[in-house]
This record gives C-alpha cells, structure tokens and sequence, in this order.
C-alpha cells in the first residue's frame, strides 16, 4: 500500500482535436463531434487506461467563422447520458452555462446524470463569454463579465441547496406500513435572491457521491475568486511551469480565505502532449499540425477570443494591433495573455493568428520527455494533474494513452486501477455532507 501522491488526468474529448483545422488531418474523423461510436470509443478507452474523466466542452453561439467542430456537434448532457450506459467507472464530465439556464432545471439534469452514472458525473461551470449568445436566448444584451460571475455564485449557492433537498435516508418505502418517505428529511431551499427565486424541493435524490463535481476553467480575477469558493476542481491554460505555480498557488490561498482547506480544489493545467520516438518526430507532428491551417481560418479563429472582430482590415505583417481594452466582456484573461505575448515578443498579426490555433506546447518530445515535463509540473506545485487536450482526436489521444501513460505508471505517478467508484472518490474528494443532515446531528 502506498501514499503517494498520484495525478489526476481528465481527457477533453473535443470531436477532431483542439486545432482549428484538425477535420483536415489525415486520421481524423471528419464528423467527430456528432460520431457517438466515436465518442464511445474514446470514452471506453480512457476508462480501460483508468484516467479519471472525459470532458465534453459546449457553447451557445456559433458563426460561419467558428471552430468547425463547434458549427455541428451533440448537447453535451445527452452526450453524457449515452455515455454512462457505455462505462462503468470513469468520470463524465460537460460544460453548462449559469447565465442561459435555470438553477431548479440545471440541478435536476446533473442529478439524473450523477445517478444515472451512479456517482460519475461532473459540471464544468461556465458564465458564456460569447456576447452573440444573448441572441439565442430572447435578452437584448449579453451581461457584463463581473455581473455573469456575480450571477454565477448565486445560482451555485441555489443549485447546491437543491441537490440537499432529500437527506440520504430520506426514502423509506416501507411496503408493510405504507411509508414511502420521512417528511423530516425533506426539505425547501425557499431561496429569495438578487437574481433567482426557487422554492424547491428537487425532484430528486442525491447521488452515491452527494452531488456532482463542481468544475471551472475562468482565469480571470472574477473566474479565480468564483473557483476558489465553490470549484472541486479547476481548469487552467499556462504555458509555463512559473506562470502554472503562480496560478496555483493563487486559488489554493482564495480557497483558504474562503474556510477550505487547499486538498479540496485540485488544479488541472491543460496538457496538450505531441509525442514522437524522437524529439525529431515530435516536432514533425507539430509542424505537420501547423501546416493544416489556413491563414484566414486562423484570423477567424483568434478573432472569436475578441467577439468576432474582422482582423482582415488589419495589416497581416505589421505588428499586432492595439485593441485596448477591447472584447473585455468575453474571453478576458485569454486576450489580455494574448495582447501580452504579442507586445513582449513583438509578433505581426499573422504570427499571432497561427500561434493562437497551433500553440507550442511545453509538453513535446519523446514519451519520456512528456512525462518528465508532466512530473516536473506536478512536484513543483503547479499541478495536481491534468487536462489532456490534444490538438488532433484520436490521434493525440492515442499517444498519451499508449506512450505517455505506461511512463507515468511506471514511475508510480498514476494508478493502476480504480480505487472508487464514483468520480469524486478517485479524485480523491469527500463526499458533502447534507447541509441539513449536518444541522440535525448538531442538534
């Protein structure tokens, strides 16, 4: 029996891969994101190399110019519904956003989910940066950035108390006295809020693992502090292992000021692995990567981080244009880093588009190599695992699974087998207890 420390790997099963032009590559498959064998294909694999989840992103605006395997793909809490049918133990996780739904509606869907799963399921909680999203959903203007997360740390607040509505032994069923339930252990969350007002009860039960995995990936001031009190788990996209420890360091401290102690938000760096038998060959399969985008693909690609601005009327080879602060409604903490990255490195417009689709990831080389950077990462305080997130499915994905991963294994720094069976337990995680449950036993 051993206590060390193991990381915890989540797959981000995103149709062809994260690249704008992955469709194009050779081993793709060009209707991925609407492929459920696909998908069940991919799911079942990670459960058999026993990483902890697969993650389903999702958006609510689209445009001829959006990433192609966003113009057509499945809702992704029906995605995971199929999917739990397909697996027994890995964790299935998906995007929902806070500021286009309803928390009673929200909470319902990732219970059935959860049990469903029976203890599986997880939330990626998002506030939509895209301003266009608004327009699908009858508001005549997208929120400001900072009112979204205001708005979001309420419907937490209500979507918790709802999957607390039935104390775990609330449901009798006593067929010999007719009892079906204890009425003591049913309770209303009677919430009366800035934005929402809910009564309750849930029409549900909770989960074998209390309730689902709560999830965010926001960077920004807002995105942190909103994370630090409510995340199990966080989301992150720094390209070096300084700008990973600071980051890290960052949350935990908010998650401590906030009454938790650090071990309960973990910190998922992206990994986005390209792996070759020799470094030569990795960086092969980089430039290959990079070769299958257009530049127009590219402008459009970089121009969604920027509420679909046209950097056609801009000069491709003069230096990347001062936008101000423009755009700081949606995706805010990746257009100040890109702002950043080009001032610093002092790229044109046309290297910063290109860099955006195809960036270099630090995790390249031989499988050793990647899992040395990984390890590193990992013992260094920047990470308490990762979000693989390859640029081309299945092909990154096959890779780490074959290559990476026994290295991983090898080392001691991954499991060999499931030590749970609800995705909460094999991140490590305690189940929550009941608010009310808590309350009684104080009593």
């Amino acid at each position: 029996m051993t206590n060390q420390r193991m990381m915890r790997l989540g797959a981000f099963l995103a149709g062809t891969g994260s690249n704008m032009a992955s469709w194009r590559h050779p081993d793709a498959v060009p209707d991925a994101a609407i492929n459920l064998d696909y998908y069940k294909q991919l799911t079942r694999r990670a459960e058999e190399a026993k990483l902890d989840f697969v993650f389903f992103g999702d958006g609510l605006y689209i445009s001829e110019k959006s990433h192609p395997n966003f113009l057509n793909r499945f809702e992704p809490l029906t995605l995971l519904a199929a999917l739990a049918m397909e697996t027994k133990q890995i964790g299935l996780a998906a995007t929902l956003s806070t500021s286009y739904s309803e928390p009673f509606t929200v909470a319902r869907q990732f219970a059935s989910i959860d049990h469903i799963s029976e203890g599986r399921a997880g939330w990626n909680i998002v506030t939509s940066p895209l301003e266009g999203s608004a327009l699908n959903y009858s508001k005549s203007e997208h929120p400001p950035h900072d009112l979204r997360y205001r708005m979001a740390v309420e419907y937490l607040e209500v979507t918790k108390g709802l999957w607390d509505s039935w104390e775990d032994d609330a449901f009798v069923r006593n067929k010999e006295t007719g009892q079906f339930i204890d009425p003591h252990k049913l309770h209303r969350v009677n919430h009366k809020g800035e934005f929402f007002s809910v009564q309750g009860p849930l029409t549900i039960s909770r989960s074998k693992q209390g309730r689902p995995i709560l999830i965010q990936a926001g960077s920004s001031e807002a995105g942190k502090e909103f994370a630090s009190q409510v995340a199990d788990a966080v989301f992150t996209g720094q390209a070096t292992i300084e700008d990973a420890q600071e980051f890290y360091q960052d949350v935990k401290g908010r998650a401590i000021k906030h009454g938790r102690r650090s071990e309960e938000i973990l910190i998922l760096p992206g990994c986005n692995p390209i792996v070759g038998a020799t470094p030569e060959e990795a960086e092969a399969k980089y430039q290959e990567i990079s070769n299958l985008v257009v530049i127009d693909d590219a402008l459009n690609y970089l121009g969604r981080y920027f509420n679909d601005i046209d950097f056609t009327q801009y000069d491709l080879d003069e230096q990347f244009p001062d936008l101000g602060d423009f755009a700081r409604n949606g995706w805010e903490s990746a257009t100040d880093r890109i702002k950043k990255v080009s001032r610093e490195e002092g790229l044109t417009l046309r290297q910063m588009a290109l860099r955006s689709t195809t960036p270099k990831s630090p995790f390249i080389g031989t499988p050793e190599q990647v899992a040395d950077t990984m390890q590193s990462w990992f013992e260094a305080g920047a990470a308490d695992g990762f979000m693989m997130n390859a640029s081309v499915l299945p092909q990154g994905f096959n890779d780490f699974v074959d290559l990476v991963l026994p290295v991983l294994k090898d080392r001691g720094l991954f499991r060999t087998q499931y030590e749970h069976d609800t995705l909460r337990g094999n991140l490590g995680l305690a189940k929550p207890a009941n608010r009310y449950t808590r309350e009684n036993s104080v009593r």
